[in-house]
């Protein structure tokens, strides 16, 4: 590789995965980070990263870390292994422990990372919109597919749809949610066209479809397509905040049906893809604006979060579900059991991570 292709391959492709990472663990740890200080427990280490450590220093009774393997971190809490520890706390530090502190504490402060996974996208998406506005499609007609409904009413290319069932559009997305709460009842399409405004009657026949999963569904068509024009809408913070909420939870919605698709089958386990594709994304929105990284974080930090939740051994899910147990019983669950079932887990992530990598590596080949 030339030096030139080697400058390339770093400033659009390991930099910003790098980046872009660095922000989501930084933003998970500090979740647990600020979590067990406000419940007072003491925190020995929070480190970017696993491994050897590269650069180190202690401020307070915290020592804060970068270390050699970029693809996670780790926030290290007094008592946070009890079974393991050696030699008797003093009192003082029996008060800071993790493991004396009561259950629903601890539970926050394991679901405080996942926590700031979704926060920081809500943060993210709120400050997007509130500076970029929104890009929205134009509600002219690119399109009228032969012998359709709208065709046969009388719709032309070019056409600007101004209102459709007496309901103002302002741009396509709000025409396709007025048309899909149809039943086959003609409705009315009002357009703007050279010679004026022109209202046609049109009856909208019922098509089967394929979602984004590739189930097929019955929906109500007319038969146009957009033109595909876009303009900016600026919003005021309080709109800008309302988008970003609706996107936050549209972007989790979404999430955790892929997740249940997946377990479904629905969607084959071939798509799913590791860090070599998240770095292949980067790369590629990089180069064509570092800009289109910001919602990209976002959306990377909302799976981070879900993924983090989901009850395997070893995830924030799984010990959530551990002490959700021992709130239950009374008592922690043996320690045998627990390192089965931490066993258990670690050999589920590292199969899953030996297929995602397998599936990247397959599809950089393809």
């Amino acid at each position: 590789m030339h030096l030139d292709q080697s400058i390339h391959f770093f400033l659009y492709y390991i930099l910003p995965f790098l980046v872009v990472l660095g922000v989501l663990i930084f933003f998970h740890e500090l979740g647990h980070f600020l979590a067990a200080k406000y419940f007072g427990v003491k925190v020995l280490k929070f480190s970017l990263g696993f491994g050897p450590k590269l650069v180190g220093k202690q401020v307070g009774e915290t020592e804060y870390l970068i270390s050699a393997l970029p693809l996670g971190g780790y926030v290290k809490m007094l008592g946070e292994n009890a079974d393991e520890e050696t030699e008797p706390l003093s009192p003082e530090d029996e008060k800071k422990s993790f493991s004396n502190k009561h259950v629903a504490k601890r539970i926050g402060i394991v679901a405080a990372g996942p926590l700031f996974n979704l926060l920081l996208a809500l943060f993210i998406f709120c400050g997007f919109y509130m500076v970029a506005g929104v890009h929205v499609m134009t509600p002219e007609i690119g399109q009228v597919r032969e012998d359709s409904p709208a065709s046969k009413a009388g719709l032309l290319k070019g056409d600007i749809i101004v209102s459709v069932d007496g309901q103002e559009t302002a741009n396509w997305p709000q025409i396709k949610e007025i048309i899909q709460g149809n039943r086959g009842q003609p409705i009315d399409v009002t357009v703007k066209r050279k010679a004026g405004v022109v209202t046609f009657a049109v009856v909208p026949e019922i098509s089967v479809t394929q979602n984004i999963f590739g189930e097929e569904i019955r929906s109500p068509l007319i038969g146009i397509v957009a033109a595909g024009t876009f303009e900016k809408v600026d919003l005021g913070p309080g709109a800008a905040i309302g988008e970003g909420f609706r996107k936050t939870w549209e972007i989790i919605e979404l999430t955790c049906l892929t997740v249940v698709k997946l377990i479904q089958r629905v969607i084959p386990m071939e798509t799913v893809g590791g860090p070599i594709l998240i770095g292949q994304m980067t790369g590629q929105l990089a180069q064509e604006n570092w800009i289109h990284l910001i919602p990209f974080t976002a959306v990377i930090s909302i799976n981070l979060g879900i993924l983090n939740l989901l009850p395997v051994p070893v995830l924030d899910g799984g010990f959530i579900v551990l002490l959700l147990i021992e709130l239950i019983i009374g008592r922690p669950l043996h320690i045998k059991k627990r390192e089965l079932l931490q066993k258990m887990g670690i050999f589920l992530l590292v199969l899953l991570m030996v297929f995602v990598v397998y599936n990247d590596i397959k599809r950089l080949m393809g």
